[in-house]
């Protein structure tokens, strides 16, 4: 068995479920370190320009502390510049077999990696970073590169979640060897469990939204931010609108909030009760939706990932995204369960929009291609991918502290 320690920022909802998983394996002991507890309490979000506090539990299943910030103990503001007391002796007494950390934005990530190093411990690492989408090196880029570099250095393992995030680690010319496949997944099970569970009562949410039957749904879930686009989406559905009888024209629900919101909902004016916004829905609130729509859209201008496209394929929906969205060559094959299309681009929007929407058997066909691929994009392979690098790093240590033993 591994003794790991995990250092992370703050408990996350769409890692919980993974940690819990991870802590029944009996290959792990795992011990999970937060730099903050600000998300277990009701906060304010500025990218949301929201304060809420998450309906799902975040700690449960699995061991944790907070780790006592310098001067401050164990706190729940993020104070993403602020360092960890002790930690060198706290991951010494741990008695750990290796350290991972998730990502490197927070000063106590980075000091994590430090201090694992120092007391010869092998790092994993785990982030969201992808290609950059701009070929000009910047001064500002030309710095990140030199800081990453440096840090690599430092890490025995990269634990990728896909393809992409792959791709910007061998940009920096890590060696395959060191390259882990540890896929950013939700929880599958509860996800189809619980659209499962709203189907039956998918007319009267419909009902009570004021959807008349036998329109077709487009969803759109995410914050209202420039980089979400969500403009973007609006104005390809203005071009498809007209294209269909009354009784058979689709609407588009907005899902989420945030600074745009309302530029938004005034740009939506002409189109009337075609157009919902549905405010801020939280974690539970979404398998309905999710099942309740005929598709789901992302047309993010840059997404790391977009694990809300997981969940959406988990009730077997169509997916369209741009090609700006991290998960597109992993989860998207097109023609297939959705469609990838060129960012900005919203006449190509339209066009992918209008294709599905125009045939009910294609979107059942695509559905259908949804469940199909996300069911082994799943907490299993993330666990095949974490013990395979655990391996990988750990075998020269324990090696080691055995001879030192004896």
């Amino acid at each position: 068995m591994y003794r790991l320690a995990y250092i992370v920022t703050h408990p996350i909802q769409y890692q919980a479920p993974l940690l819990r998983y991870l802590s029944h394996s009996d290959e792990i002991d795992l011990e999970v370190l937060f730099l903050s507890d600000f998300s277990l309490h009701e906060h304010y979000e500025q990218a949301f320009n929201h304060t809420f506090k998450w309906d799902v539990e975040l700690t449960d299943g699995y061991t944790w502390e907070v780790l006592p910030r310098l001067f401050l103990g164990p706190s729940k503001p993020l104070r993403p510049w602020w360092p960890v007391n002790g930690l060198r002796r706290r991951l010494r007494e741990g008695r750990f077999d290796a350290v991972w950390v998730h990502g490197w934005g927070h000063i106590g990530l980075r000091q994590a990696v430090r201090e694992a190093a120092a007391l010869g411990l092998p790092v994993l690492l785990r982030g969201e970073s992808r290609p950059d989408l701009q070929p000009r090196r910047t001064a500002r880029r030309k710095l990140r590169d030199a800081f990453c570099r440096r840090l690599f250095q430092r890490i025995a393992g990269f634990l990728c979640i896909g393809t992409r995030n792959r791709d910007f680690y061998n940009q920096f010319g890590v060696d395959d060897d060191r390259l882990f496949s540890m896929p950013y997944a939700v929880d599958n099970a509860l996800f189809q469990e619980r659209c499962a569970e709203a189907r039956p009562q998918r007319e009267a949410l419909r009902r009570s939204l004021g959807l008349v039957p036998g329109r077709p749904v487009i969803l759109f879930a995410a914050k209202f931010t420039t980089v979400k686009a969500p403009e973007e989406l609006l104005s390809a559905f203005a071009h498809i609108h007209n294209r269909f009888p009354d009784d058979s024209a689709p609407y588009l629900l907005f899902v989420g909030a945030g600074p745009l919101g309302k530029t938004l909902e005034e740009r939506a004016q002409p189109f009337g009760a075609a157009v919902r916004f549905l405010g801020f829905r939280n974690q539970s609130e979404l398998p309905a939706l999710y099942d309740l729509c005929d598709i789901f859209a992302l047309p993010s201008r840059f997404e790391p990932w977009g694990l809300v496209v997981n969940e959406a394929m988990n009730a077997g929906r169509p997916v369209i995204v741009s090609d700006r969205v991290g998960a597109a060559p992993d989860l998207i094959v097109d023609g297939v369960n959705g469609f990838v299309y060129p960012s900005g681009d919203v006449n190509a929007l339209a066009s992918r929009l209008h294709q599905i929407l125009e045939s009910s058997a294609l979107r059942a066909k695509m559905g259908a291609g949804s469940l199909e691929r996300i069911t082994s994009w799943n907490f299993e392979a993330d666990r095949r991918g974490l013990m395979e690098a655990l391996s990988a790093v750990c075998r020269p240590q324990k090696f080691a502290r055995r001879a030192t033993s004896a």
